[in-house]
């Protein structure tokens, strides 16, 4: 019984291993195709995420962009509103003493510096942008609008008063013939003598400027009030509505508002110097108009810029300022006692 006492294998074992080896295989291969299947899903998970985060730093330098752009617009915004308002809101500015147009605009920041200061003041200022005082008044920012209404107020004064020829001549002959001999007899008698001068005038034609000639401020008097540093004429004393002569036989240049000399007449004199009167408080003659030595030209004042009435008197070798000499050295060489 050999034969029966013999142990065979059984069969289910290898039909056991089988189904390990095949699981076992199974497995390795799964294994692979698991991996492969997670390689291949991760891909697209990247990609979204690259895009993701492109897009984003797109995204914040556009809305940089756009802040920087918004900044710049409200900076452009202000500055035109800055802008707006100095030009909407001018000031009045005070001269003090050691002043100059230059200056001023430099230090004020005016738009054109001193030539738009000048032209915007150019009515207080006067023909001479060098011309400034202590306690002048300057408009900063716009043309000054009181000056147009102080140099209309002042227009009438001279509209009345600078040509009575022409206004008063007529009212007179109607009134009555024996009136107009009358104003003719003392017009002459004023004004002339029988060899043609004026009576006020001496044997070369010449006169003094004023008949009182009592001297208040004299010839190069220093002081910080002037822009030049002194006096450029003689201050005669006298009360507004002092009879003011022309002091020598020659032709008016200018009659009219001069800014800080006020009312003023200006006589090319037949030598070829210039005599100046300033503060007129009003003005009997006009530009282009003949006068003789002695002849009545206006009244003293008090216009312009001044303290009290008086008048301002120069003599000048041209109209521009500057070009002043000694006025009383010049009538004392024409024979003029002062």
């Amino acid at each position: 019984m050999p034969a029966k006492g013999k142990h065979r294998r059984p069969k289910s074992q290898r039909f056991t291993r089988s189904i390990a080896a095949a699981g076992t295989g199974g497995a390795a291969l799964a294994l692979p195709l698991i991996g492969a299947a997670g390689a291949h899903a991760a891909t697209p998970s990247g990609t979204v995420s690259g895009v993701s985060e492109k897009a984003t730093t797109i995204a914040a330098e556009k809305a940089a962009a756009e802040a920087g752009a918004r900044i710049e617009q409200a900076e452009k915004a202000a500055q035109a509103e800055r802008t707006a308002t100095k030009k909407a809101a001018p000031k009045t500015y005070s001269v003090k003493v050691g002043d100059y147009l230059a200056k001023i605009a430099d230090e004020q920041d005016v738009e054109g510096g001193w030539r738009r200061l000048y032209s915007d003041n150019r009515e207080a200022v006067g023909s001479d942008p060098s011309l400034i005082h202590p306690g002048l008044k300057l408009t900063i920012g716009e043309r000054a609008a009181s000056s147009e209404t102080s140099r209309s107020s002042s227009k009438p004064q001279l509209s009345q008063s600078s040509k009575p020829a022409e206004s008063s001549k007529p009212a007179e002959s109607s009134k009555s013939s024996g009136a107009a001999k009358q104003e003719s007899k003392d017009t002459q008698a004023s004004t002339s003598t029988g060899s043609g001068q004026s009576s006020s005038s001496n044997a070369s034609g010449f006169s003094r400027p004023i008949l009182s000639a009592t001297v208040g401020t004299a010839y190069k008097t220093a002081g910080s009030m002037w822009s030049s540093g002194y006096h450029t004429g003689v201050d005669f004393v006298a009360p507004t509505g002092t009879s003011l002569k022309a002091v020598g036989a020659g032709t008016v240049v200018s009659a009219g508002w001069g800014g800080a000399y006020g009312n003023q007449v200006v006589i090319r004199l037949a030598d070829g110097y210039y005599a100046q009167y300033a503060h007129l408080s009003s003005i009997s003659v006009s530009a282009g108009q003949a006068v003789s030595g002695g002849q009545q030209i206006g009244l003293s004042g008090a216009t312009g810029n001044v303290t009290g009435p008086h008048l301002h008197f120069e003599m000048r070798t041209s109209p521009n300022y500057g070009s002043d000499i000694d006025p009383l050295a010049y009538l004392r060489s024409k024979g003029v006692g002062i």
